[in-house]
């Protein structure tokens, strides 16, 4: 039975995502407090066009507001963060999960919460930023360089996504809306933000109701080879439909000599993400005759994110102490039916042949307490500052997948109720104490520490229900080193420079020791437990130069040192499917030959051209670039009402694998951004546009080859103010019809790979239309 051979939903890596366990280091919250609460209506109905932040952080840091993004009404943080410096995607068109630092995986890059890291559902470690709602942020950060009092984990960096905040704001607002899509869909905005003096205090709270929708359509073609004859088409919908509930709350108190800080969000995600598509044996007919196969499939996502922290900064000892408590957690359950009815085209027209259909249950849960305990105080002209992070984690992952088939054409599926079971438990605990100094001397700001980071955990794992579980436990510590220089030159020029070892420890998927069949071509893939985690010696140089009162232009250089690479090698061992193969060939010798044994002449011997393959750490490897950003008013013409924004970024690095040597997998080479705001004073009035365009990415594993090419973004707004407390914004996003164009190199075995034997070359375009938002803002 045919079907089709590429779906974005399922494919191997499934099991081994849904099984996947994650470790999430602690990370401390870096949040000042100014001495007076900012009236909320300033940043949220205003006229006064925002700009890039100039940071006074030793550490290499960008800081964007939220009204420098607001504007445009961005949905969620990774609406904000595609308009930044150097992050990239790798996601389907107008989807912003995985962000990309510098433009490596989403695993090299940090992303923390108020300064701490949280779960995520990625194997890898990470955390898609697009399930959290912009309105629920105070500000971006991009560390470049991550100072000692925080967490290693941030090869590429780290973005720090800062909520707001009890004590940083006053007064409230409403925020009202709708979103309407090119398919028709309306889905509603709302939100509502709230703060002032409460019981001594200062509380601050926030709902927000945020619809989602994403209605893409996809072709695909499908030839022998890159040159090669015509195989299939497959046509496909691709609809993602939900709605996130989200709220937050924030408490701030003077307590004797110190203040104690309790926040918390808790974020619901309601989501169904469904394919349809149809398969034909001709590049353009859709006639009945032509049909190879109808595959339905739909998944409901049910996600639960929620962190509650409290923090106390006190007098004591002649120096400032803090202590911070945290509890974090995250659910994922995902209930994933696919079916599919086939059709042979060796008859004319294609016959029936077969209905089949795979129902996979996942429920991921994962929890993290954390600890810091720190101080800090004066050391002659410097300050000191040591402390120690804890962090004790808690990760289960389980599968269940149940596949049913009906022979007869008109003949429904039975009920899916045999169930495979396939289970993972991940306990981690961490200790990570560090020593950090600091001062001014002159012109230069510095800052160097030390971090000693200490890792224990175990992973227990169930391939097959009724098997015992496997269990193995890791312990290792790793030495981090950083030092930051910031030089003054005058008073509006400075230069900077950082050193930092980092580290990235290994996707879980690739930890866990388990046999997954067919994970790239024909081969199989066993996981590692054994494997180090990757460590990184990372330089940053920077120049930045104040425009004015407002504006900023920056440049920076940067260069990674990538040690202990993880890559996929092969153990000599044949695969699952050339044993079976093997079987299948003694099989027939045997009924041509009754009673022949090994020692027959003939008698067949396993000669496999597929083979399993696992992670190890090999080589080195070398990530560098150069960005530079721009935010200006431009007063300086004589046109102080206009703003301009530009960043771009140029990325590289070089890794060497079994094929020879390639970019690190879907780096794009480059990320620009430029856009403009005009505010109108006398009418209460502004508009402006913003447009992105991400180079292209390539991608190199066991099995297939895929190159990325995605097509530009033009947003644009126009807002009009009544008074100080309304406004009403109109924003378009998608404004260019955006598409996806990947081209894939697929083959069974590293030999074919090797000789370029292909066994399916895929053209592929998704393509999704604009997106129009009113939203009103009123501020009270």
């Amino acid at each position: 039975m045919r079907s089709p051979r590429r779906s974005k939903f399922r494919h191997h890596a499934l099991s081994a995502a849904l099984l996947s366990v994650l470790a999430v280091p602690a990370a401390s919250a870096q949040v000042a407090a100014t001495d007076s609460a900012t009236e909320l209506d300033r940043v949220t109905v205003t006229g006064q066009i925002a700009y890039r932040d100039r940071s006074e952080a030793t550490a290499p840091t960008l800081s964007y507001g939220l009204d420098y993004f607001q504007r445009f009404e961005p949905l969620t943080v990774g609406d904000m963060l595609k308009r930044v410096p150097s992050v990239g995607f790798v996601s389907d068109v107008l989807e912003y999960d995985g962000a990309r630092l510098r433009g490596l995986d989403p695993g090299y890059t940090q992303i923390l919460i108020n300064g701490r890291k949280v779960p995520g559902a990625g194997g890898d470690r990470s955390f898609y930023v697009d399930r959290i709602p912009a309105e629920l942020v105070e500000r971006i950060e991009i560390i470049r360089s991550p100072s000692a009092n925080r967490s290693g984990d941030a090869v590429a960096g780290a973005l720090n996504i800062v909520l707001r905040d009890a004590y940083e704001f006053d007064g409230g607002y409403l925020r009202a809306g709708a979103l309407h899509f090119d398919d028709g869909k309306i889905k509603p905005v709302f939100g509502a933000v709230s703060s002032g003096e409460v019981g001594g205090g200062r509380l601050l709270g926030g709902v927000n109701v945020q619809g989602r929708h994403n209605p893409k359509r996809k072709r695909s073609d499908r030839f022998d080879s890159p040159d090669g004859d015509f195989v299939d088409r497959e046509d496909q919908s691709d609809v993602r439909d939900g709605t996130d509930y989200s709220g937050n709350l924030s408490y701030t108190r003077d307590i004797g000599t110190g203040r104690l800080s309790l926040d918390g969000f808790y974020v619901h995600t309601d989501r169904t993400e469904t394919e349809n598509s149809r398969e034909y044996n001709d590049p353009a007919s859709r006639d009945r005759a032509r049909l190879l196969s109808v595959n339905d499939q739909k998944v409901d996502i049910k996600q639960d994110n929620a962190s509650l922290n409290a923090r106390y900064v006190f007098d004591m000892a002649g120096g400032r102490s803090e202590i911070d408590l945290g509890y974090a957690r995250f659910e994922d359950r995902r209930h994933d039916t696919e079916q599919e009815v086939g059709f042979d085209d060796e008859d004319s027209p294609p016959s029936f042949d077969g209905f089949e259909g795979t129902r996979v249950l996942g429920d991921t849960r994962d929890s993290e307490f954390s600890l810091k305990l720190a101080h800090s105080r004066a050391l002659g002209a410097a300050k000191m500052e040591f402390g120690i992070d804890g962090l004790d984690k808690r990760r289960t992952s389980a599968l269940r997948t149940s596949e049913v088939e009906a022979e007869d054409e008109g003949e429904p599926l039975p009920p899916y109720a045999d169930f495979a079971r396939q289970a993972s438990r991940i306990e981690e605990r961490r200790l990570d104490p560090y020593l950090m100094f600091s001062g001014k001397q002159g012109r230069v700001d510095w800052e160097t520490g030390l971090r000693y980071e200490t890792t224990r955990s175990k992973i227990r794992s169930v391939a097959e229900e009724g098997e015992d579980a496997v269990r193995n436990d890791k312990n290792y510590g790793l030495l981090l080193p950083s030092a930051h220089l910031r030089f003054n030159l005058t008073e509006h020029d400075r230069l900077s420079a950082s050193i930092a070892r980092t580290v990235r420890r290994p996707d879980f998927n690739q930890l866990l020791p388990m046999t997954l069949e067919e994970e790239y071509g024909d081969n199989d893939f066993l996981g590692n437990p054994e494997l180090r985690p990757e460590t990184a010696w990372g330089l940053d140089l920077g120049y930045e130069h104040r425009l004015g009162q407002r504006g900023v232009v920056g440049l920076n250089l940067f260069y990674r040192k990538v040690r202990d690479l993880i890559e996929i090698v092969g153990t000599g061992r044949p695969s699952a499917t050339a044993l079976d193969d093997h079987d299948d060939v003694i099989e027939e010798f045997l009924d041509d030959h009754p009673g022949a044994g090994p020692g027959t002449p003939g008698y067949p011997l396993l000669d496999p051209d597929s083979f399993v393959f696992t992670a190890t750490n090999v080589g080195d490897g070398r990530v560098y670039g150069a960005e530079f950003d721009l935010s200006t008013p431009l007063t300086a013409l004589g046109l102080a009402d206009t703003g301009v924004f530009l960043n771009y970024s140029w990325l590289d690095s070089e890794v060497d694998d079994d094929f020879g040597q390639r970019r690190f997998n879907n780096q794009p080479r480059s990320v620009l951004n430029v856009g403009f705001i005009q505010d109108l004073p006398t009418l209460g009035m502004s508009f402006g546009a913003s447009y992105r365009r991400q180079g292209d990415a390539y991608s190199r594993v066991l099995g297939e080859e895929v190159s990325t090419h995605y097509g530009a973004d033009l947003e644009a707004f126009v807002e009009k103010r009544f008074g100080s407390r309304v406004a009403v914004r109109l924003t378009g996003s998608n404004l260019l019809n955006a598409s996806k164009d990947e081209n894939f190199n697929k083959f069974d075995t590293l030999g074919e790979q090797l000789d370029r034997e292909f066994d399916e070359y895929e053209r592929e375009r998704e393509k999704a239309g604009p997106v129009y938002q009113l939203v009103v803002r009123y501020a009270f």
